[in-house]
């Protein structure tokens, strides 16, 4: 019986060994990529005409709001330097003035930025898309089983954003 268990451990461990060493060539032959997708945000041709478009289609909004903002400071300003002369009823009037103002800056504020976020990620989604295109192109060419596009650390020579770019800004 001990025999029968030692032959039976024998063969248990060297099925396991030959399993270990089959998976050794596996795992070497195994290819990772990965893509630095804040790089492709920054760098590629498409985001910088995707950045390019918001600003010009944000840009009359955005002096708009920065002009209120001027108007509201330089009536608050006033404000101040005149409170201490006015009578009370008048003052109490400017600073509900001032209060209405503000609330309304802000309000007008807010939508911009709502909206501006929202163009932005529906510009940087179809930058996205058109990456992940090139990201798969160049992963079936390359014969990479793997390609991620976060993590917290990645030797360099996995990295194949600069052939992404390239696919991306000569893809058009």
């Amino acid at each position: 019986m001990k025999t029968l268990n030692r032959l039976l451990n024998r063969q248990a461990i060297a099925g396991l060994a030959l399993g270990l060493c089959a998976l050794g060539a596996a795992a070497q032959d195994f290819r990772i990529g990965f893509v630095n997708t804040d790089r492709i945000f920054r760098e590629a041709n498409l985001a910088k005409s995707a950045q390019t478009k918001l600003e010009q289609e944000f840009s009359r909004r955005e002096k708009e709001i920065q002009g209120l903002a001027n108007q509201l400071k330089t009536a608050s300003d006033k404000f101040e330097r005149e409170a201490p002369t006015l009578p009370e009823a008048q003052r109490v009037a400017r600073q509900r003035q001032l209060v209405e103002q503000d609330r309304d800056f802000q309000r007008k504020q807010r939508e911009f930025q709502e909206d501006l976020n929202l163009r932005k990620n529906e510009e940087l989604q179809g930058v996205l898309e058109r990456a992940n295109r090139v990201i798969k192109q160049v992963a079936e060419a390359e014969k990479y089983d793997l390609v991620i596009q976060e993590a917290v650390y990645i030797h360099p020579r996995h990295d194949i954003t600069d052939k992404v770019l390239s696919g991306l800004n000569s893809a058009r």
